[in-house]
């Protein structure tokens, strides 16, 4: 009895989870309204509404450990009904929501301290503060809805925020650009998406996760679902991650948001954004452990991805960029664990959690370089740096130290399991994943010490125009501390809590007594390895700096530097032939359609021309045309009489 009164009090309280979503929401709405009238204060608005979120994240976050049954699910009211189709607006908060709250609100709510500071001069700084609010609102709506539908309100919600703050430059053409790209990349995923909620409820008559998860396992266990139903609907579930966390093929939109300010480029490449398909996968694991061959089309994508991620990676001189790239790079790694399955599930959750901290730190300083250099970006054009910028340099070296996987960072805790569990499918597909995720390894190593080397340290290159380069104020390099000790601490935390706590909501679990080709710890050493070899080819030949100048360079260089001519291929498949295409609809609608009806306007217009010259105005004409007909009248008449039109 006293569990049942614990649970109904647990209960009542998680029942205002909406309030999760409502805070940021309100936020921005108010601060859109209010207009200029907010501008001296708007700012600190939109940092506490990200402040209070996390603070009842928190508390339900806590509140939920003490439930056994660790899931929560509120309706609030009935969102859609049309036929048979009934969709209830409704959340869902568990374990796997939980955490991703906390990611969410907890990193961004320093992503908005900093950005307090970093856009202190912006005069659009009210607006920004807004649009970073209805950012958060819609990602916290994606991670809480019940159902796929919620999930897709917030999904579209995402899209819409993350197009208004990639261009919130809108003045350069390059922002416009980018934020253009985003849009309509993500659309493509967000269409596949679409199309696998509709398939879901054709096939199950729901889209609520519980229903159509029970659905799934039941039809696949007796027979009774189609084999490729499962098959299509986890391929467009994938392609829509794929178009939300930047992976192969709809990658290109990733890289091209660094036009957004730095704030921007944390949030969306570490805390909410490119989260977002590594959650949904997650979160339909059901679906995707159904079916073998879904599972290695998922493994395969993130193990291109994770490759791509690090060849071009170690091509770029503009310091944004190159963590973009190791962002595609590592949501690389994510996908490689959800699609392994069974405990690698938990994993890949670990290492989005750990990498939410060291990315974030890495951008934000990124952004505190750029303050203090007059934004440049070029690393060609840094060196020198942690004598000017010691707080800076400190944190920064702990997110490089995190992602290359250097023990004790979080990086070691949860990129090497990854690599680990890879090296444990069965067969060549085991030296196939686990190579390309050991050599991803060794690679990250290089280019982002190439990275940390040419910014910090060797000698000055700076141009004329700076004197003196400067650390950050208080307000930027608090965030940066936080995230640096984050960096440092959060991976070993996460690594011996998360895996039991996710149980309930990523099942199934790992397999007992699984074991790969390769023992755990000789992957270890392998990865140590790579890591130091990585990291030291890079200091040996980027500690005294690199060219300004761009020089000869082999074709892997070349091509690296072009993407991997992924750009290219997009627009002679894609692009082109979709102007081309357009050109002649549009000739064919003016040339045909609207030919025709022209002509026709022409041909009626023409004609009542001509009648209207029989209009003279002069009664003899209309006499003689009055008699004229008469007499046509009597003659018909009198030839018929005759016979002689018989």
């Amino acid at each position: 009895m006293e569990e049942t009164v614990e649970y109904a009090q647990a209960t009542g309280l998680l029942s205002s989870v909406w309030l999760l979503v409502a805070i940021p929401l309100a936020s921005a709405a108010i601060l859109l309204l209010l207009g200029r009238r907010a501008d001296r204060w708007g700012h600190w608005l939109g940092v506490a509404s990200i402040g209070a979120a996390f603070v009842l994240g928190l508390t339900y976050f806590f509140q939920l450990r003490g439930l056994d049954n660790k899931s929560v699910e509120s309706s609030l009211w009935e969102f859609i009904s049309v036929g048979n189709f009934k969709v209830d607006f409704g959340l869902l908060f568990d374990p796997l929501s939980g955490v991703f709250v906390l990611l969410i609100t907890g990193v961004g709510f320093l992503i908005h301290l900093y950005a307090v500071g970093y856009m202190e001069h912006d005069p659009g700084r009210r607006r920004f503060f807004a649009y970073f609010n209805l950012f958060v609102a819609a990602m916290l709506m994606l991670v809480l809805g019940n159902n796929y539908v919620m999930l897709y309100f917030g999904w579209e919600g995402v899209g819409l925020a993350s197009y208004l703050l990639i261009s919130f430059w809108y003045g350069r053409p390059s922002a416009a650009t980018a934020g253009k790209k985003a849009f309509l990349m993500n659309r493509v995923g967000d269409a596949g998406l679409a199309i696998a909620i509709f398939i879901m409820f054709a096939t199950f008559g729901t889209t609520q996760y519980n229903e159509v998860f029970n659905g799934v396992i039941g039809g696949v266990d007796a027979g009774t679902l189609a084999g490729g139903t499962v098959l299509a609907i986890g391929l467009l579930l994938l392609l829509g991650a794929a178009g939300k966390s930047g992976q192969f093929p709809l990658q290109a939109w990733l890289p091209d948001a660094m036009e957004g300010p730095t704030p921007v480029s944390a949030l969306i490449h570490a805390a909410t954004m490119v989260t977002a398909g590594v959650y949904l996968i997650a979160r339909s694991n059901p679906i995707f452990s159904a079916d073998h061959t879904l599972q290695t089309v998922v493994v395969s994508v993130g193990a291109l991805t994770l490759l791509m991620g690090c060849i071009i990676g170690a091509a770029k001189d503009d310091i944004k960029r190159v963590l973009a790239w190791s962002t595609v790079s590592q949501i690389g790694y994510m996908f490689l664990g959800v699609g392994l399955g069974g405990g690698a599930y938990a994993l890949a959750i670990i290492h989005l959690l750990a990498h939410g901290f060291f990315k974030a730190n890495m951008f934000l300083g990124a952004g505190s370089v750029m303050h203090g250099m007059k934004d440049q970006v070029d690393i060609r054009r840094f060196g020198g740096l942690a004598k000017y910028m010691r707080i800076t340099w400190l944190t920064f070296g702990a997110g490089w130290l995190a992602i290359i996987g250097m023990w004790p960072f979080s990086g070691y805790f949860s990129k090497e399991p990854i690599i680990a569990a890879a090296f444990e499918r069965h067969g060549w597909t085991a030296w196939l994943y686990g190579g390309a995720a050991l050599l991803g390894a060794g690679l990250t190593a290089f280019y982002m010490t190439r990275l940390f080397v040419l910014t910090f340290h060797g000698p000055k290159r700076w141009t004329d125009d700076i004197e003196h380069p400067h650390e950050s104020p208080a307000i930027m390099t608090i965030p940066l501390i936080l995230l640096g000790i984050g960096s440092l601490g959060a991976g070993a935390l996460l690594a011996t809590s998360v895996p039991d706590w996710l149980a309930p909501a990523v099942l199934p679990e790992a397999e007992e007594g699984a074991h790969g080709v390769l023992s755990h710890g000789v992957i270890t050493t392998l990865s140590l390895v790579l890591t130091v070899l990585g990291a030291g080819l890079a200091w040996l030949l980027f500690r005294n700096g690199t060219a300004l100048q761009q020089q000869p360079v082999g074709p892997v260089v070349q091509a690296a530097r072009r993407n991997l001519y992924t750009d290219a291929f997009n627009e002679a498949v894609f692009e082109k032939p979709g102007i081309f295409l357009t050109r002649a609809l549009v000739y064919l609608d003016n040339r045909g359609i609207d030919g025709l009806v022209n002509g026709l306007a022409a041909a009626v217009g023409g004609g009542s021309g001509r009648l209207r010259r029989l209009q003279t105005g002069f009664v003899r004409s209309y006499a003689m045309s009055m008699l004229t007909g008469a007499l046509l009248v009597v003659a018909a008449f009198l030839a018929l009489q005759m016979g002689w039109l018989a």
